[in-house]
């Protein structure tokens, strides 16, 4: 999804919504200066010397980054996208205008460095894009073909194209971003022209030319169950019903801080239950700027739930981040005021969001930053996470859960008393039964049956005595005794 900054201002900018920032908590991670980023950038940010490209691998599941061709010179750059990450995806250098920028004229010396890197680290290749209706060159964008040329241009840009790195790519991204938010085909010039038969005809030109890689379609704000993921959910059925060679779906993931579908797992898994291969392709998480360490800290944790969904889902491959460093992001150009989404600062220096990423696919922690929390794991942070993020840690406190229930759902408000103030609360407990749909008044995530809500910016200080309150709703009627609560890792009493 990611645009050359050169021709992002003949694209259409996409709304964003900004979010307050996260409460205060306590710790401050402390980055080098540009010079020492330079000096130890280039050495694994473990004193175990595991890296996230390891972690990731134990547990099954690839992690990559997409790489900025322009990048490729810099050695700081080159050894962290090397060591880190076990999968990459070409930013921009494998679109139809850089591949293709004159009908029948092809430039592969981009996409060639890209695979050479690739091949060179022992990594995965995500091929990104075979056709979308986005960075297309002039001579595409603005040509004037009948039904039968355009469906020719598409069949011979794909054998030419696919069939250059047949055998070298892992993954194809075959069609992108084809869907309006509410569920309809975007009006794009192959849907314009073609109808919707050019999704299935790009899939089976797609396997013709490189009958082993798998084939995906990718898309954003498909990341929760909502309109377009419905969308999404149905065209794939009858690409599957259609015998078309259909392998897997993208989410992209270009998330905002504070915003987390509750039923992000939830969706992954229906994808995945049509034996599909599922992967997060695109993830970052954006905030309003200037970041702070309560931000940050925030952050971390939204990246350890989105790696616990992937973990959570046996057909989730792996997880894409789009770009590690935020000097090289997408989102400033895009998002007035936004920024600081990526795992590693301007300097390359890891942000905490790395060594909670990376201890969520179950590697290392950093030993005190890494929005996972410090408290070393327990009943707190909902699995491998194990912490709190930094919030303070309580002593005595108290919980009522009032639900109400009809057949197909449950309405459940949360009610938590602190004898001790909070600056930033969690608050964690087990649902015996189905899936958070949505919520108020927290960031709530779910894994497995572990529900984490968090403090939002407006809500995470607590006096002492005083109650923080939260509700969410439940796609399950069942009755169950009411679960045993925890806030910052200590059982509340009365639940």
């Amino acid at each position: 999804m990611s645009r050359n900054r050169t021709t992002h201002n003949r694209l259409m900018r996409r709304a964003g919504v900004a979010v307050a920032a996260g409460a205060l908590l306590t710790g401050v991670a402390v980055y080098g200066t540009a010079s020492a980023a330079e000096e130890s950038a280039a050495q694994p940010p473990s004193a175990q010397n595991q890296t996230l490209r390891e972690a990731a691998q134990s547990s099954g599941r690839f992690v990559g980054t997409a790489i900025a061709d322009h990048r490729l010179n810099d050695s700081t750059y080159t050894a962290i996208a090397s060591r880190e990450f076990s999968s990459v995806t070409a930013e921009n250098e494998m679109k139809w205008e850089s591949v293709e920028p004159n009908r029948g004229q092809y430039n592969w010396g981009g996409a060639d460095r890209f695979i050479a890197f690739a091949q060179q680290n022992n990594q995965q290749t995500y091929g990104h894009t075979l056709v979308w209706h986005s960075q297309m060159p002039g001579w595409l964008e603005n040509g004037n073909f009948s039904a039968t040329e355009l469906n020719q241009i598409m069949h011979d840009h794909i054998a030419t194209y696919a069939g250059r790195y047949a055998g070298q790519i892992d993954r194809w991204d075959v069609v992108n971003e084809a869907f309006n938010e509410d569920g309809t085909f975007r009006n794009s010039k192959w849907l314009q022209v073609l109808g919707e038969d050019y999704i299935a005809d790009a899939f089976r030109a797609a396997r013709q030319a490189d009958p082993n890689a798998k084939l995906f379609i990718n898309d954003y704000n498909t990341d929760g169950i909502n309109a377009k993921s419905n969308g999404m959910y149905q065209l794939v059925q009858r690409l599957q019903q259609q015998g078309v060679p259909i392998d897997g779906v993208g989410f992209q993931s270009h998330m905002i801080l504070g915003q987390m579908p509750g039923d992000y797992q939830q969706n992954l898994q229906r994808f995945a239950d049509l034996g599909l291969e599922v992967v997060v392709t695109e993830l970052d998480i954006r905030m309003d700027m200037p970041s702070n360490s309560s931000k940050l800290e925030q952050q971390a944790r939204q990246y350890t739930s989105v790696t616990e969904a992937c973990l959570a889902v046996s057909r989730c491959s792996g997880i894409t981040v789009w770009g590690f460093g935020d000097r090289d992001s997408w989102v400033p150009d895009w998002f007035e005021g936004q920024g600081a989404a990526n795992l590693y600062d301007d300097n390359y220096q890891p942000k905490p969001a790395y060594y909670a990423m990376r201890e969520a696919f179950g590697g290392d922690g950093d030993g005190g930053s890494n929005g996972g929390g410090d408290n070393g794991g327990g009943d707190n942070g909902g699995g491998d996470n194990g912490g709190t993020g930094g919030t303070d840690p309580v002593g005595d406190c108290s919980a009522d859960l009032q639900i109400n229930r009809w057949n197909a759902g449950s309405v459940v408000e949360v009610r938590v008393t602190s004898q001790q103030a909070l600056n930033g609360w969690e608050v964690t407990f087990d649902l015996p039964s189905g899936s958070v749909t949505q919520s108020w008044n927290a960031e709530v995530s779910q894994s497995g049956n572990r529900v984490t809500a968090r403090n939002l910016g407006y809500n995470g200080n607590i006096g002492a005595g005083g109650s923080l309150s939260f509700g969410f709703q439940t796609n399950s009627g069942d009755e169950y005794a009411t679960p045993r609560v925890s806030l910052n890792g200590t059982a509340c009493a009365g639940s």
